[in-house]
């Protein structure tokens, strides 16, 4: 089995390489922990993701499309969790070249959906909630997790499953899960980026080495989708204490060619490294103008 890619150093290499300063990701010794408070048979869980609602008019948001900073969201939003939805993961730094058309492999309503009918968990909590991703630690832990741990509390939500996407994601998600875990609510992290998650310190983490946009499964399997929710529901319910990662057996059916491909500085020519600081400078801008009121 192959080394897990390590995001905290390659996206130091690429965004080095474009010239800009390494970012400090966070890192915490103590790990809060809470136990479920009731068997899963009986406890409503949350969806949380990263995942961007589709809007049309913003431009190319589906399958391979580039990094779209206009359709980034910047504020916690909620959805009806008995509803289907669109949403997309054209965002920063995941692996454009693997993603697939399947929302199911960042999305797992579905296969919540399922665990539900079979019994395996007693409810979806009513809303789903959005996640923004924000490079700035400070407003995550004071302005978007206390108003997620609100909407958790007021759903009546006894756990939550965390789905992030790009390697910030990832970040996000463990401040979010560290925060819940203290306020009493049961967390598991479905992440492919375990160093960054290991990194920050949380509960529990299901760690799936495939590219970054597949933590819930492979594209088009739902069988693979539910095997990956059942693997974080007895992750919840079997972690022992703070810091428990539970590895996924499955492999990417492509091989392992992502690992070198993915954000590689060395695969770039000069021109092609110029292109990127360009796009990642608009990119920056765009984001800017968007967040202002």
């Amino acid at each position: 089995m192959s080394e897990a890619l390590r995001y905290i150093e390659r996206t130091h290499a690429w965004y080095g390489a474009l010239g800009y300063a390494p970012y400090r990701y966070a890192h915490f010794t103590e790990v809060p922990f809470s136990p479920l408070r009731r068997p899963l048979a009986r406890s409503r869980v949350a969806l949380l993701t990263t995942a961007a609602p589709y809007r049309p008019g913003l431009g190319e948001q589906g399958a391979g499309a580039p990094y779209n900073a206009a359709a980034k969201f910047h504020r916690v939003y909620t959805l009806d969790s008995t509803l289907d939805h669109d949403l997309r993961v054209s965002r920063v730094a995941i692996d454009r070249a693997q993603i697939s058309d399947d929302s199911g492999t960042w999305f797992p309503l579905p296969a919540l959906r399922r665990a539900r009918q079979r019994g395996r968990i007693g409810a979806i909590a009513p809303r789903v909630i959005g996640v923004p991703t924000n490079r700035s630690q400070r407003h995550t832990l004071e302005v978007d997790v206390p108003e997620v741990l609100a909407l958790c509390r007021a759903d009546g939500a006894d756990a939550a499953l965390l789905v992030p996407n790009c390697p910030v994601c990832h970040q996000t998600m463990a401040l979010l899960a560290r925060e819940l875990e203290a306020a009493g609510i049961a967390t598991v992290i479905l992440g492919a980026a375990k160093d960054i998650v290991e990194h920050v310190g949380v509960p529990r983490l299901l760690f799936s080495d495939l590219p970054l946009g597949h933590a819930a499964g492979l594209p088009h399997d739902s069988a693979s989708q539910d095997f990956t929710l059942e693997l974080g529901l007895r992750l919840l319910e079997a972690a022992p204490a703070a810091r428990t990662t539970l590895q996924s057996p499955l492999r990417w059916p492509g091989g392992d060619g992502w690992r070198e491909a993915y954000l590689n500085p060395a695969q770039l020519t000069a021109a092609e490294r110029a292109a990127a600081r360009a796009a990642h400078e608009q990119s920056l801008a765009t984001a800017r103008a968007l967040r202002q009121p």
